[in-house]
């Protein structure tokens, strides 16, 4: 729920294209602290008081926020609220939930076991029913004309390729570390502070870089970045140095941090301000979906495998190094003129449907 919000209100406070590039920097920088001193925090909770506290500790962040919320937010609606779409909501969340389940428990039950082969024809229908029901409905949960902007499904899938990544890298890295390496959840904690402090630094870097010469750069460096990390991570064994990991977390943490700022301002550009909260919402979808497909692909290849972690592993992160090809491609693909040119006739239909909603607002 907080991170349309947070979109919405970053699409409604800077209009101007290259201010609002350099915010999302920001917010991705934040993210990226955020990422570093978690790991960090959790494990000073779990070594020192114990594992209970790290959910305790939300107790006071949350009434932090609220207050904060309260005292320093401006206040932001659409000119005419959406009415809730149950039936999309409950298609959207069998068809994730479907898919993550059958990736997760594939290699227990078998690829080709009855209950597997149920979930993902579960899915599949799913998605069927799913455009069906929201081409058909006046205010869709997702408004499948956003997709016919090569530029926001070409983001929508680079967010969910790059979430895939980071979330498989800490999924891998935290396993490698703890059981092979046999460090403390302290110890494996702040091993990850170079990967997630390039993230913030070049999270600000990446939102300058959209501001001035569009998306394109960051995310193919992104990609290709996150491609060398991985590559890097392939060849782990259980006496790596030390030295060669943090090597590997900086360049894969650049690649991480890159990703997400010309996602994100992809997602907001050219939609109605109104709809920023919608499109926002769509975009961390994507993330959310991203990360855990990440972390049940990994988990996938690791289980399947009788050769122990540190064999299985390798094909993990060449699959993660995948991902950040891909991201590459799709950087190149969706920021060309053609797809550039599907954006801006988008986004001209989006708000000339929207606009007699906001004359009768006025």
């Amino acid at each position: 729920m907080l991170n349309p919000v947070a979109m919405a209100i970053i699409a409604n406070t800077f209009t101007d294209d290259a201010a609002r590039a350099r915010a999302i920097g920001v917010w991705g920088s934040v993210a990226g602290l955020a990422l570093a001193c978690g790991p960090v925090l959790g494990g000073i909770l779990v070594s020192g008081i114990g594992w209970r506290s790290i959910f305790w500790i939300n107790v006071p962040v949350g009434l932090i926020a609220i207050a904060l919320t309260g005292r320093f937010v401006r206040e932001s609606r659409a000119a005419q609220p959406r009415r809730l779409d149950a039936r999309g909501q409950l298609l959207v969340i069998v068809l994730l939930g479907c898919v993550t389940a059958g990736i997760i428990e594939g290699p227990r039950s078998g690829w080709g076991s009855a209950p597997i082969a149920a979930l993902f024809a579960v899915a599949v229908l799913a998605a069927i029913a799913l455009v069906v029901v929201e081409s058909r409905r006046h205010e869709p949960l997702i408004d499948l004309r956003y997709f016919r902007s090569a530029p926001f499904s070409g983001a929508m899938l680079i967010a969910m390729l790059g979430l895939a990544a980071l979330g498989g890298f800490l999924f891998l890295n935290t396993l490698y570390l703890q059981d092979v390496r046999g460090y403390s959840p302290l110890h494996a904690g702040l091993l990850t502070i170079p990967m997630a402090g390039m993230g913030a630094v070049f999270a600000i870097v990446s939102g300058r870089v959209v501001a001035s010469r569009g998306p394109r750069l960051a995310l193919v460096m992104s990609g290709g970045l996150i491609a060398v990390g991985a590559i890097l991570l392939t060849g782990l064994g259980a006496h790596t140095a030390v030295w060669y990991l943090v090597v590997a977390y900086l360049v894969f943490g650049t690649g991480s941090g890159l990703v997400s700022p010309p996602t994100t301002n992809t997602a907001l550009s050219g939609m109605p301000r109104d709809q920023a909260g919608v499109a926002g919402a769509i975009a961390s979808t994507c993330r959310q979906t991203g990360a855990a497909i990440g972390v049940a692909v990994t988990g996938a290849i690791i289980a399947a495998s009788s050769a122990g972690f540190v064999h299985a592993s390798h094909a993990a992160w060449a699959v993660l190094a995948g991902c950040g090809v891909m991201v590459a491609l799709l950087g190149m693909l969706s920021t060309g003129h053609w797809a550039l040119g599907t954006a801006e006739r988008t986004g001209a239909r989006l708000a000339t449907d929207s606009s007699p909603n906001l004359e009768g607002a006025r």
